[in-house]
């Protein structure tokens, strides 16, 4: 398993060639302006909720590479009347796509399209893939339903929102890495504005003083699971 960060909360997933993306956000993004999604790969779109910075680039991306959205049942529903190819979900159920199974799961926050319409209740996603399993929490807050998911998962990655003031910071990153049973966390949606900018060494520094190992990706970065 391949993951790449494009920035925010955009995340690039390869599992047995097949591309998934996460949350696309890439051409309002100006720390991202060398990121040309002409030239990304997907074959399904997952979108945890209907906010400006994680649905932007889904239209473009979704109608010129075919790919499907993935999202709860009001999201999909709305790309869903745009012609695009669609998969509704919502919380506490899964799924078995080609890439693996992917389980919607609980997150604290507010969802709307850019236009103020309803875009259903946020989630987060819990993939089972290639004999990796990560848990992409989506813009939320530090929530007691995350100590469910090691009741029926052992994680090898947790993607975790770090930038503090619309989710959580790194302390309740901290804390959420205990309650999800995973010490290896991949930090997003951070530094793309001011309301979320982070002291890097700082944050890997309490993350590393509890044991845990967080990677701050440069945007066009890659890892392998």
């Amino acid at each position: 398993m391949k993951i790449t960060f494009y920035g925010h909360a955009c995340l690039g997933i390869e599992v047995n060639d097949i591309h998934i993306l996460v949350d696309p956000f890439i051409t309002p993004n100006k720390k991202a302006s060398h990121i040309d999604i002409n030239q990304i790969k997907a074959d399904y779109i997952l979108v945890t909720h209907a906010h400006e910075d994680h649905v932007h680039d889904v239209d473009t991306i979704a109608k010129k590479t075919g790919a499907m959205v993935i999202s709860n049942f009001e999201i999909a529903n709305h790309y869903g009347d745009k012609g695009i190819d669609v998969h509704p979900m919502n919380h506490g159920g899964s799924w078995d796509f080609e890439f693996g199974k992917v389980k919607y799961v609980n997150a604290i926050h507010t969802s709307s399209f850019p236009d103020g319409s309803y875009g259903g209740e946020p989630g987060g996603f819990v993939i089972e893939g290639e004999h990796k399993n990560i848990y992409i929490a989506g813009d939320t807050a530090l929530t007691m339903d995350m100590k469910l998911i090691p009741m029926y998962i052992k994680l090898d990655l947790a993607i975790l929102p770090i930038g503090d003031n619309f989710t959580m910071g790194v302390d309740d990153a901290i804390i959420a890495s205990d309650f999800v049973a995973c010490d290896k966390v991949l930090g997003c949606h951070y530094d793309t504005f001011g309301y979320i900018e982070i002291d890097h060494e700082e944050a890997k520094r309490k993350f590393f003083d509890q044991g845990k190992d967080l990677m701050l990706l440069s945007i066009g970065e890659s890892i392998e699971l």
